[in-house]
């Protein structure tokens, strides 16, 4: 699977390091972004914070947005891209930091001409998600290919059901070879009355997000309302040639067990081992059998999918039977720092009832009946039901349960203090939310979550009763996500995607891009010099001193349909650049990325040749008089005297320049390229034509002066039909 997309190279802007692959921000699902340092306690609360702009999407996104920045989107430009699905099988890749009219790509798996619709809520008899079914686990993307892995559930006809695994190129929306695969499965198991336990599409939907783990993407699947004789299912793909390498099922000898978790991915250890937490249902682990509902799983993925070890709490049969079961949330894995000597490991999981769970990795506990002090730590009612999963940030477990307050608990010699150290003073109602933290490194935290109220807020990590910012989002979906990177907050609605950001970086951009010989704008050619005007470009004012020229200049760079171009100067409001040699003949994008922000992009037309003479700004030539004065009103050329002109845009005049390789210092112009110039109207004779030495991209042409009156004449130089833009010479006798 060979990837159709660019990703820039990391030394070619800073922002790379930046991105939001797959739920919750890593493998840990950690739900923290460290990166982040345009959002601070100082901005965020500085009134210059808001939401900047919505974008519209076509349903309910219940899958957390997610971010891959520096992409060049063939005939668009380089953008940072936000990846949104919804719940009506749609796939919208926008740009993450700007609105623009169109997304840079949409896709929808539904095919009104043959009859593919989503999944009606009423057909699967059940309103939990209303009123269809969709996307709703978070995709995940594989960077080194550029691919997005996205799982769709369709109704073709009525009643019938259908789960399809899509890999989509990110760049273009395109379906990867070999993608989609349907799903299907099937285990050993008495758990549908016979010896097989079949994957019946019907009674499923893909809720948690989805793993990408070595190679492989991992699907988890829940019920529809606790409908029908379900059991928990985990499915692997080969993420290459989506092969089913992994079939997993919790309850293969009685029922249910749904992994769900909040909408929570399954999380992996540094050991290629997952943990997943499976719902209400028949536990018989501890009697021998293979059921393992209301349980925090460990998988070995050495072959296949296998138990490595478990825990399940001594009254998981009263969770089960009052539904206020383990699965509701998912596993948060902890640094190794925050464990201690006994306990390097460790994993927090909590339930529906309100309890805590703190787990070592390495022993999970099993079962163990009239107690839980086999574990680490459990802190009975600590928070309230908990729905999704909490965050870590310096040493802190934050939980945001239903109908209980945001509440911080630290961590020391491996153990959750009893009481919380924070808390908000607003109470969350609903299901509670899902937070997310971003922070630059160990400073500036922020904790950031969207309650049932449609309601942004901001907290100060360290002191959670300190609230930053609150505002409005469009509308609300339970469990939603937010994600925080690049100085914007992305939050997913009813119908749209809210973005939130300073409002001053609405202001930075790419005004106009010029010839740099004559500041005008038209065509230029492979080689020309340019300049491109706009706000905020640059964050210091820095000229290259020597040729070659660098690629980035005080952290800004500029792209010409994709390919990095040689850098003069850059400043606040203007950058000089050459076009690389190697972009081709027409329409052309340039993109800066200035710092962490990647500006819209502007059009440019490219042409073979298309020369400019460098002017003042009188519109005076820059030339040279054959005694190497500056030619002028008090240096004026005398008739059949030599006068030295100078053009950049001459295009590839050698034969061969290697990809990315500056221009020979003096090529020779092709002989079958012309090069004619006029003064006063009269033809003058080219003397000689060359690159000018020393300098990047500007050709040197000399002429004979042809007998002309004293005073001004206009002048053009025309290099294979292709004529300059008109400057005037000074010529008499001095």
């Amino acid at each position: 699977m060979r990837p159709t997309h660019s990703i820039l190279a990391c030394a070619l802007f800073w922002s790379c390091h930046v991105n939001v692959l797959t739920y919750h921000n890593d493998l840990a699902r950690t739900g923290q972004n460290l990166n982040e340092t345009i959002l601070t306690p100082a901005s965020v609360s500085s009134g210059q914070f808001g939401r900047l702009f919505s974008y519209p999407v076509d349903g309910q996104v219940y899958a957390q947005p997610l971010y891959l920045p520096g992409i060049l989107i063939p005939g668009k430009g380089i953008h940072n891209v936000v990846f949104v699905a919804t719940e009506h099988d749609s796939v919208y890749a926008y740009d993450a930091d700007y609105f623009l009219a169109a997304p840079l790509w949409h896709v929808s798996f539904l095919d009104a001409a043959q009859g593919v619709w989503t999944a009606s809520a009423t057909d699967l008899q059940c309103a939990s998600i209303a009123p269809e079914v969709g996307i709703t686990g978070t995709p995940v993307i594989d960077q080194a290919t550029g691919t997005l892995y996205v799982v769709a559930m369709t109704e073709p006809s009525k009643d019938t059901f259908v789960h399809q695994l899509h890999a989509l190129d990110v760049a273009t929306g395109a379906e990867k070879i070999g993608s989609p695969v349907e799903i299907h499965a099937s285990v050993p198991g008495q758990g549908d009355g016979n010896t097989m336990v079949q994957f019946k599409p019907w009674l499923y939907k893909q809720r948690a997000g989805l793993l990408l783990l070595n190679g492989v993407v991992y699907t988890a699947w829940a019920s529809h309302c606790d409908g029908g004789n379900y059991h928990g299912w985990i499915i692997g793909y080969d993420a290459r040639t989506f092969q089913q390498v992994a079939v997993y099922t919790d309850t293969p000898n009685w029922e249910a067990g749904a992994f769900w978790q909040g909408g929570a991915a399954p999380a992996a250890d540094a050991n290629a081992n997952i943990y997943a937490v499976s719902g209400n249902g028949t536990f018989d682990a501890n009697l021998g059998g293979s059921d393992l509902a209301e349980s925090v799983i460990k998988f070995s993925t050495g072959n296949g999918l296998s138990v490595a070890d478990y825990f399940t709490p001594y009254n998981a049969d009263e969770l089960s039977d009052k539904d206020i079961d383990l699965g509701s949330s998912g596993a948060l894995l902890l640094p190794d720092g925050a464990g201690s000597s006994t306990h390097p490991h460790l994993l927090v999981s909590g339930s529906k009832s309100g309890a805590v769970y703190l787990l070592d990795r390495d022993n999970l506990g099993h079962f163990q009946p009239g107690a839980d002090d086999q574990i680490v730590q459990s802190l009975i009612g600590a928070v309230g039901p908990l729905y999704g999963i909490p965050v870590y940030f310096n040493n802190t477990v934050y939980f945001s349960a239903a109908n209980d307050q945001l509440k911080a608990f630290s961590l020391q010699d491996g153990l959750l203090s009893a009481l919380p150290v924070s808390a908000s003073s607003s109470i969350f109602g609903g299901l509670g939310s899902v937070p997310g933290i971003s922070a630059n490194g160990a400073q500036s935290g922020i904790l950031w979550t969207v309650d049932s109220a449609a309601q942004l807020h901001a907290y100060d990590a360290s002191d959670l009763s300190h609230q930053l910012y609150q505002a409005s989002v469009s509308s609300f979906v339970k469990f939603t996500t937010p994600t925080i990177a690049n100085g914007k907050v992305y939050v997913g609605t009813l119908d749209s995607l809210d973005v939130f950001g300073l409002e001053d970086q609405a202001s930075i951009g790419v005004t106009s891009v010029v010839d740099a010989a004559g500041f005008q704008p038209g065509p230029v050619a492979p080689g020309s010099l340019v300049a491109l005007f706009g706000s905020n470009l640059a964050p210091l004012t820095m000229g290259a001193s020597t040729a070659p020229w660098p690629k980035v200049v005080e952290g800004s760079s500029v792209f010409i349909n994709g390919v990095a171009a040689p850098l003069a100067y850059v400043s606040p409001t203007q950058i000089n650049a050459q076009i690389p040699y190697e972009i081709a003949a027409g329409r052309a994008t340039v993109t800066v990325v200035a710092g962490t922000n990647v500006l819209p992009p502007v059009e440019l037309t490219i042409k073979p040749i298309a020369p400019g003479l460098f002017v003042d700004a009188q519109n005076h030539v820059m030339a040279l008089n054959q005694d190497g004065t500056p030619n002028g009103a008090n240096h004026a050329a005398a008739p059949g005297t030599l006068l030295t002109v100078y053009l950049t845009g001459q295009g590839v005049l050698n034969a061969l320049i290697p990809n990315g390789a500056a221009a020979p210092a003096d090529p020779s112009i092709s002989p079958e390229i012309a090069i004619t110039a006029a003064v006063g109207g009269q033809s003058a004779e080219v003397a000689s034509a060359r690159m000018a030495p020393g300098l990047v991209g500007v050709l040197e042409v000399t002429i004979a002066v042809p007998p002309l009156s004293s005073g001004d004449a206009v002048m053009t130089v025309d290099i294979g039909g292709a004529l300059s833009n008109a400057g005037v010479v000074t010529l008499g006798i001095n």
